[in-house]
């Protein structure tokens, strides 16, 4: 891993906890579609683009809509997010990611954020956070939802860098297959039972710098 010289980070769940927020919109939008919306349901969105994490919804509740309907609604539920991460501060930036980004930068490794997220200036703009990545590829820079790899090969691209010199931290399925398609490194944050697919997993930040990282 010695030719690695940056690093891709996803947003949501990795970086800060804004899936929470995910789920309260959603959760929101199928209570008034009368769908039954659990927790369990909601892990099948994480890291898919807000289109597709309708049409999940809709299959859940058997419900068929045109396609001006489904794009109102899309509308509603991010407008509800985008209310919701309005109250965001640093305080809701994961434990131990500040000092990992800081020691990842005094390694000299070069920071890239990959995220399907649209509000991602928004979110890192609130937390303080954009002066940390060196390019910002966002859902407004992409065309294709993860596990689609383009969003990971965009940041290698902004980078001035091959996919082989970079590796991935993410938190969905979705995503840890994106990386992999991409033909990168991927480490996943979260549960092994979940990101099975991922080359390492680290349950968070906290306590982690480059150094500490066994690659």
């Amino acid at each position: 891993m010695h030719n690695i010289k940056g690093f891709i980070f996803d947003l949501d769940g990795v970086l800060v906890d804004t899936a929470k927020y995910h789920y309260l919109a959603w959760r929101r939008l199928a209570e008034e579609l009368n769908i039954d919306f659990s927790l369990r349901d909601n892990e099948r969105l994480k890291g898919v683009s807000r289109m597709q994490s309708l049409e999940i919804i809709l299959e859940i509740g058997n419900i068929t809509l045109n396609d001006a309907t489904k794009i109102e609604l899309a509308q509603k539920k991010n407008n509800w997010y985008v209310e919701y991460i309005s109250k965001l501060t640093p305080e809701d930036i994961l434990p131990g990611v500040i000092g990992f980004l800081e020691s990842v930068r005094d390694n000299g490794i070069k920071v890239a954020l990959g995220s399907a997220s649209k509000n991602s200036m928004l979110i890192l703009d609130k937390l303080n956070l954009t002066n940390y990545f060196d390019a910002i590829i966002d859902g407004t820079k992409v065309s294709k939802a993860k596990p689609n790899p383009e969003v990971f090969l965009k940041g290698a691209e902004a980078l001035n860098l091959l996919p082989n010199q970079c590796i991935v931290f993410e938190d969905a399925e979705a995503g840890v297959e994106a990386a992999i398609n991409a033909g990168m490194y991927c480490i996943g944050i979260g549960s092994k039972d979940v990101l099975k697919k991922a080359h390492l997993v680290l349950s968070g930040f906290y306590n982690m710098t480059f150094d500490k990282l066994e690659l």
